[in-house]
């Protein structure tokens, strides 16, 4: 069984602290002990939703928005990218989720 770790009692995520695949029970430590089901495998360091994260309502980790959900996240899904949007940085939607690089200007 993987583990993930919750630092607040408010946060929606939590940090997975080895890798995870899909429909394996993830143990979640920290402030609310519980279990979370990855519905998609999730990589150490990664976020995995421990609720349902309505479209627009914040991503909460350390107890702090750290960005808004860009759609429905369902409980078990890997929180990252293609998912959440940075409140600060606009630009965070644009980014590939496999790399972090920007997708909406050429390289030469």
């Amino acid at each position: 069984m993987a583990k993930a770790f919750q630092v607040k009692a408010e946060d929606n995520v939590a940090t997975l602290l080895e890798d995870a695949a899909a429909g394996v029970v993830v143990e979640v430590l920290g402030a609310a002990p519980s279990v979370v089901e990855p519905r998609e495998p999730v990589v150490l360091g990664h976020k995995i939703a421990l609720r349902e994260i309505p479209a627009g309502d914040p991503v909460v980790k350390f107890g702090v928005p750290i960005g808004v959900a860009t759609r429905p996240i369902h409980p078990g899904e890997w929180v990252h990218l293609q998912n959440c949007a940075s409140p600060v940085d606009e630009r965070s939607s644009t980014l590939d989720v496999s790399t972090g690089a920007t997708t909406d200007m050429a390289y030469d």
